[in-house]
């Protein structure tokens, strides 16, 4: 279940609320102006699909936020708990940092924690199947995919080559709770 709990910066093991329906969600997030959507396939994805095939499905709403935000490219990106970097990759993101444009995830399958740091609040979102979250550049934030990571996501760039991680640091991320594992995926 997609989930959005709200911290105040200096209490991190005690959020000061909690939403787990999406509409709730969605206004809580769009307060601070981060997009928070659910989508549905026009066609089914089947467990496999390529690139090509998983974005088929969604060509709709991708092609909606290409022109209204101006995205340029799109892909996709697969992870799973079998894979040998998985450590490596979680670790990436898993300090506070921020990107010179928007990130912009869709999630086909699995789930995802973007944790966002906002003013003198903490936003910790946990994206599932048919959440997609759009963090606006510049926003300081972490991304944590849990031990035992699985999600397919579309993501949308402005420009792909440009989309680096510029470290904060900041020791925040640290002191929030990490994503657990999806009993699915374990």
């Amino acid at each position: 279940m997609s989930r959005l709990r709200i911290f105040d910066v200096e209490q991190p093991q005690t959020p000061t609320s909690v939403h787990e329906d999406h509409a709730s969600i969605a206004r809580e997030l769009g307060k601070v102006g981060v997009r928070f959507e659910q989508w549905e396939a026009s066609q089914p994805v089947a467990p496999g699909a390529s690139q090509d095939q998983v974005i088929a499905a969604y060509r709709n709403d991708i092609d909606r936020l290409m022109a209204e935000e101006g995205y340029q490219a799109v892909d996709v990106i697969s992870l799973t708990p079998d894979h040998p970097d998985r450590a490596a990759l979680r670790q990436k993101f898993l300090s506070e940092h921020t990107h010179s444009e928007d990130e912009v995830r869709f999630f086909v399958a699995g789930a995802g924690q973007f944790t966002l740091h906002i003013q003198d609040k903490v936003y910790d979102v946990l994206c599932e199947q048919g959440d997609l979250i759009g963090v606006p550049d510049g926003t300081r934030h972490w991304f944590d995919m849990s031990e035992a990571p699985y999600f397919v996501a579309i993501r949308l760039f402005t420009n792909k080559e440009g989309w680096v991680a510029n470290f904060t640091g900041s020791d925040i991320a640290g002191q929030f709770p990490r994503m657990k594992p999806l009993a699915t995926a374990a």
